[in-house]
């Protein structure tokens, strides 16, 4: 079974985690920043929270228009070339008087450069990890990003009040600066892994071939719903419990990290292919017993318990590699990443609209239902057809996988 050490002693994981370390860092203290810079100039509480999350939502647009580049571009030439890019336009963003509008021009941009930056990010991981590896690191990829947005929000709240929002937007450029200078020292030259030039017409193709097959359909949706209700879920911590919100977030931070660590480490592959539904059922049913507003403890350990279950998208990936033809894999793996932000942020504004019109906790039990229900029909629908049984021919063998 792959071990930590295996991973440390892999060529180019090390540069790897690291460069994803200082992505988060810097997407979360800027964030941060252009919140509070943004609530300051128009008193919105909307337009703050799209400049912290709007733009993963324009990732859509960026996985059926560019996502062919993810497989096109040499891996190190195109993070290094993003990481710069995501270094200029957040110093942009700390100009005085710059206008809102032009604000989310540049988080569009911003979207649309991070989809393709998923899948050629992800697409080499996959290179530099043999298969065996993915699993394990994915989960250490996701248990260092947790870590380090809960400190980022730590320290940039410390920055916003020390420097201003302007001069921590700056130091988020910096820190994307520094992540360019890894790709560039840190990662070897790779040829593209698939031939000619990215293309809308490209990315439609790819992106058609890979929802053709009813496995890899059935698992996408599986990847980006039930996970997206719970995160929906998640968005109504402040009015659920408005003076212990930050304590729901760090047993939510807790639950996953420990889902992450049993699952990457210590499940076999023997159990790989049987887990994913059962943990998406604990991800999501914790959160019915929110609705009756339990005492905070129970609340708490309930959040912790169901966050265990976000590592069912660990083994759901591991599949969808073993699903992908070869030369996809920055595609099939970006097109994951972009609906699964997409349809996160499509449920944090339905848990919103359902808030306004129910208690707080009734709306997450609703989402979480909704995921339930998912999961279970994705369950149905991927069980194997049997076939008609002829006159003296034996019932056994007659399973057939669609």
């Amino acid at each position: 079974m792959p071990t930590y050490q295996a991973l440390r002693r892999t060529p180019e994981f090390t540069p790897f985690l690291l460069v994803s370390s200082l992505q988060v860092a810097a997407t979360t203290v800027s964030s941060l920043a252009l919140a509070t810079l943004v609530y300051a100039a128009t008193a919105s509480p909307l337009l703050a929270a799209l400049s912290m999350s709007g733009a993963s939502l324009t990732q859509v647009a960026g996985a059926v228009l560019l996502m062919s580049a993810a497989d096109r571009l040499p891996p190190r030439a195109a993070t290094t070339a993003l990481a710069v890019a995501f270094a200029a336009s957040t110093a942009l963003l700390a100009l005085p008087g710059l206008p809102v509008g032009t604000v989310f021009a540049v988080l569009l941009c911003q979207g649309l450069a991070a989809s393709v930056g998923s899948g050629v990010r992800y697409g080499l991981l996959g290179e530099i990890l043999p298969r065996d590896h993915y699993l394990l690191g994915r989960s250490v990829l996701n248990m260092s990003a947790g870590a380090v947005q809960i400190c980022g929000f730590a320290v940039g709240g410390v920055l916003v009040s020390v420097l201003s929002p302007r001069g921590t937007l700056l130091a988020g450029a910096a820190l994307h600066g520094a992540g360019a200078c890894v790709c560039l020292l840190g990662f070897v030259r790779r040829a593209p892994r698939a031939a000619g030039r990215p293309s809308i017409g490209e990315t439609w193709r790819a992106n058609s071939l890979l929802w053709a097959s009813r496995s890899r359909r059935l698992l996408y949706i599986g990847l980006w719903v039930p996970n997206g209700l719970v995160v929906g879920c998640e968005s109504l911590f402040v009015p659920y419990a408005p003076d212990h919100a930050g304590l729901l977030f760090a047993a939510a931070a807790v639950g996953m990290l420990a889902g992450d660590t049993l699952v990457g480490r210590f499940v076999s592959a023997r159990w790989r292919r049987r887990l994913p539904v059962p943990l998406l059922l604990l991800l999501a049913s914790p959160y019915v017993l929110l609705a009756p507003r339990p005492a905070l403890a129970s609340a708490v350990a309930a959040v912790a318990l169901a966050s265990v279950g976000f590592a069912a998208s660990l083994l759901q990936q591991e599949r969808l590699m073993a699903l992908v033809p070869d030369g996809m894999t920055g595609q099939a793996l970006g097109l994951h990443s972009c609906g699964m932000l997409s349809c996160q942020g499509l449920a944090a504004a339905l848990a919103g609209a359902l808030a306004q019109h129910m208690a707080a906790g009734t709306a997450m039990a609703v989402l979480a239902a909704a995921s339930v229900t998912v999961t279970l029909a994705l369950a149905l629908a991927a069980r194997p057809a049997r076939e008609p049984v002829s006159p003296g021919t034996s019932p056994g063998g007659a399973a057939t996988p669609r």
